[in-house]
């Protein structure tokens, strides 16, 4: 950050109580209730605030003589003069529903409303709109509340006790404020679409975060509007009531005209045409003349294809900052929905001020860092936050703040001490044979400088059956302590490993070294973050010969022992590895490793199934599709390097670390992996090479495309053993293998190859409602269409590919695809698959 204009700000926050009068009141309706979030500010200029939820605004001003000018979306606004002086002074306004007269016109059949020629001049004068100013800042003040109504006793199982209540903060009714944050964010923005935020101050009830900071500038002059900007909420976008194509989406109704300043400002009523298309209901009023947007009350549904959400209402008034522009002055978005049992309310409250349309920026004021923190923007003193707060806060936020700060400052204040550490270790519970055998658990120390935590994984969970080894028992604690002064964390995780049929014992561990790097920049409000991990792991194990593990044990289990169809093949290795790995400051991540196997064959031991099919035998535990024999055992030294970079990755920069975003641009992986003959008596001597290219495209109405594609192959396949081939992560079990990585109908390894060349091709198109909307009923379920392919190629007797069309967004949670399936150019076969898909799937992971 630049230090000049930061001690400025500074240095007038600290001024104002020394030469400011507070201006304060009241905004209410004729009949004396609140309107809240009204707009009040200084005629004439950005300088002002927002009322809050119960009416209530306060503004410093110096002294001298003001025109104020309170307005709310629907209601006529009012000015009123004021002469401030070093005291306080009280202004309250009582504003009108806005009465509109209508023009005279001439009114025949079939004759077209008004409101379509308003809204044709307006989406012709859009684009003026859009992005009307070379460069601008502006000052951004987030309040964000949540609220519930009710809370399930329940979730998922779990019991939602009396204790976890209080912790909420809701009362024995589920009733209380669940989040509340405030922030004050700094805008800056250049042509062409340069975009940094710097998020000067920021705050969270009960905790030392940061609160919401990203403000949520809603632009309705683009022809699809993102709120939130969350892909969760509404990854189609919704359609704008001036789009390009509006009048295709929408009806209008003109419901009058009224004036201010002399202008006449156009009430339009937006009507969707259809439901179950992601539309905006409400007003919206355009200037006459110029054809801008004034203000604005649309609301979306659960049949706007909102998601999570069941209501959003979101209100703007656009006031002129100079030179004849208008911006955002006030945007009050208000939500509910109804959860999993929470039902809830809440508004993010945004108020824009002290616009500059001329600002100097240094050079290096743009660059890839979006967004950055002030260090000491969670720190902030309660005499700060009441100096620069725009909006009073309502007496239940003040409570909400100071009750559930002064609980966080206490817990933190005798987190060090003995009594606390032995009380959160006492929290833990006992260890008791329910934990270690089924629901595993975890144990800290609770050291604030050097804590330490040990997982338990469950017995129970990891038992398996295969036919090499028969029930398999597996073993499994991970280690880990960290020194946060250090910026390092080291960890360990035995594995301990047992087969009862072949009585075989395998043991392995790996050990980790974590350190991150961050330094700052104050210039360019950037910084430079890296980190490096150490990898190094050894034993004997248990591995399948595609080391992408196609195939989990829990459905070679399932499938071994009900269809009596083993799958998964296993191999022995002693093993040792050696890891590096570095993620550098431009998001460039490079990985280094060398790899000894001494690998020994493993053959069938039990042939038990609890159903056997006559005819049917299980099959050789080797890729019998690419070798006539179990292989011998042989050593191998594989050394290999690992690039990933996103060329124009951006980062939000918090004040310890940065976080990649994303970018425009794909990102790209390269691979390279040398098979060492004679080292450690190594007998492999191969070359492979991959290189990748994945990416999420969204389109906005018409859905999200994603694609991951490869090309690779073998410089050189002199010694290639089975376990180093090109494998092809196939899948022959009902569970969809993961997407955009896999083949769901391919064999597993009927198509390993050392070719020297090969083409992966993955991609699959998201319609996120498009089309499943145009069908009754169904569209209500909003389950959505996903179609795709996948292929690879290797010759023209070597290739596979594969269609799909599935549902997904099932109960929010399932994916469902039947696919068709081209063997080597020959018909292969016809499968389904169900997999996890959705606002709730797209989280889940098994493997």
């Amino acid at each position: 950050m630049r230090k000049g204009p930061f001690l400025v700000f500074l240095c007038l926050v600290c001024s104002f109580p020394c030469f400011a009068g507070r201006l304060h009141g009241v905004v209410t309706d004729e009949k004396g209730a609140p309107l809240p979030f009204a707009s009040v500010f200084v005629k004439g200029t950005s300088i002002g605030t927002t009322a809050n939820n119960l009416g209530k605004y306060s503004i410093d001003l110096g002294p001298g003589t003001y025109t104020i000018s309170c307005q709310h979306v629907n209601y006529t606004r009012m000015e009123q003069s004021v002469t401030m002086t070093d005291a306080p002074a009280e202004l309250n306004f009582s504003l009108t529903l806005q009465q509109t007269t209508m023009k005279e016109v001439v009114v025949t059949a079939g004759a077209e409303d008004p409101a379509y020629e308003i809204i044709r001049n307006a989406i012709k004068k859009k684009k003026d709109y859009a992005d009307a100013l070379d460069s601008f800042t502006c000052d951004a003040y987030i309040k964000t509340l949540i609220r519930t109504r009710k809370v399930p006793k329940k979730v998922f199982g779990q019991k939602i006790g009396d204790e976890s209540r209080r912790d909420m903060g809701v009362d024995s009714a589920g009733r209380g404020i669940i989040y509340l944050s405030e922030s004050l964010t700094k805008i800056a923005y250049k042509k062409p679409g340069k975009v940094k935020l710097e998020v000067l101050s920021g705050r969270e009830s009960g905790s030392n975060g940061f609160g919401f900071n990203f403000p949520t500038f809603t632009n309705f002059y683009t022809n699809n509007v993102n709120v939130f900007a969350m892909q969760m909420l509404a990854p189609r976008g919704f359609v704008s009531p001036i789009a390009d194509g509006a009048l295709f989406y929408y009806k209008y109704k003109y419901l009058g005209s009224f004036f201010e300043d002399g202008k006449e400002i156009n009430q339009i009523k937006v009507i969707p045409k259809r439901k179950f298309e992601p539309l905006f209901s409400g007003t919206i009023n355009i200037t006459e003349g110029d054809w801008r947007i004034h203000s604005l009350d649309l609301m979306l549904l659960k049949e706007s294809q909102l998601q999570i959400l069941d209501t959003l209402i979101i209100n703007q008034i656009h006031v002129p900052v100079g030179n004849d522009v208008w911006k955002t002055k006030d945007q009050s978005i208000y939500f509910t929905f109804n959860l999993l049992g929470f039902d809830a309310v809440g508004n993010f409250l945004n108020v824009y001020n002290n616009y500059n349309t001329t600002p100097a920026f240094s050079k290096k004021y743009f660059n890839n860092v979006v967004m950055a923190y002030d260090t000491a923007a969670n720190k902030k003193s309660r005499a700060y936050w009441d100096t620069v707060r725009p909006v009073p806060l309502e007496a239940e936020e003040a409570f909400n703040f100071r009750v559930k700060d002064s609980a966080f400052k206490a817990q933190n204040d005798s987190a060090r001490s003995r009594r606390t550490i032995d009380s959160l270790r006492r929290q833990q519970g006992r260890v008791t044979a329910g934990k270690i055998l089924w629901s595993g658990y975890t144990r800290s120390n609770f050291h604030p400088d050097h804590p330490l935590t040990y997982t338990w994984e469950p017995l129970l969970k990891n038992l398996s059956y295969n036919t090499v080894e028969g029930v398999v028992a597996n073993a499994a604690v991970s280690i880990r302590r960290s020194f946060p002064a250090l910026k390092e964390q080291i960890g360990f995780t035995p594995h301990v490993r047992y087969g009862f049929s072949n009585g075989h014992l395998n043991a392995w561990g790996t050990f980790t070294f974590n350190k991150r790097y961050f330094m700052r920049d104050t210039e360019s409000a950037g910084g430079v973050s890296t980190r490096h991990t150490w990898t190094i792991s050894g034993g004997k194990r248990v591995s399948q010969f595609n080391k992408a593990d196609p195939i989990t044990p829990l459905f070679n289990s399932i499938y071994t022992l009900l269809f009596q169809q083993n799958y998964m093949k296993i191999y022995e290795n002693y093993f040792a590895d050696l890891g590096w790995s570095k993620r550098f400051d431009n998001d460039l991540r490079i990985a280094a490793s060398v790899l000894y196997e001494d690998r020994l064959p493993l053959d069938n031991s039990t042939d038990f199934s609890i159903f056997k099919k006559e005819g049917r035998t299980f099959t050789p535990n080797y890729p019998f599709e690419q070798i006539n024999a179990q292989f011998t055992r042989h050593q191998a030294v594989i050394a290999g390097i690992e690039l990933q970079f996103r060329p124009g990755q951006k980062f939000v920069q918090f004040p310890r670390g940065k976080m990649p975003v994303g970018s425009k641009y794909p990102n790209l992986a390269f691979a390279y992996y040398k098979g060492i003959e004679g080292i450690f008596g190594s007998d492999v001597n191969f070359d492979k090479w991959r290189f990748s290219v994945s990416d999420d495209e969204n389109f906005k109405l018409l859905g999200m495309l994603k694609f991951n594609v490869s090309i690779g192959g073998f410089l050189n396949s002199k010694k290639v053993p089975i376990q180093d081939y090109q494998h092809f992560n196939g899948n022959q079990v009902f569970l969809a293998s993961p997407y955009l990585n896999s083949f769901q109908l391919a064999p597993y390894y009927a198509n390993s190859t050392t070719a020297p060349f090969y083409f992966v091709g993955n991609v699959e198109h998201h319609f996120n409602g498009l089309l499943t909307n145009k069908i009754p009923l169904f569209r209500r379920l909003n389950w959505n269409l996903v179609a795709g392919a996948n292929s690879f190629y290797v010759n023209r007797d070597n290739n596979y590919a594969e269609l799909f069309l599935g549902l997904e967004n099932i109960f929010k949670l399932f994916r469902v695809d039947l696919i068709g399936s081209f063997l080597n150019g020959k018909n292969g076969q016809v499968g389904v698959r169900l997999g996890f898909g959705g606002l709730l799937g797209n989280n889940v992971k098994l493997r």
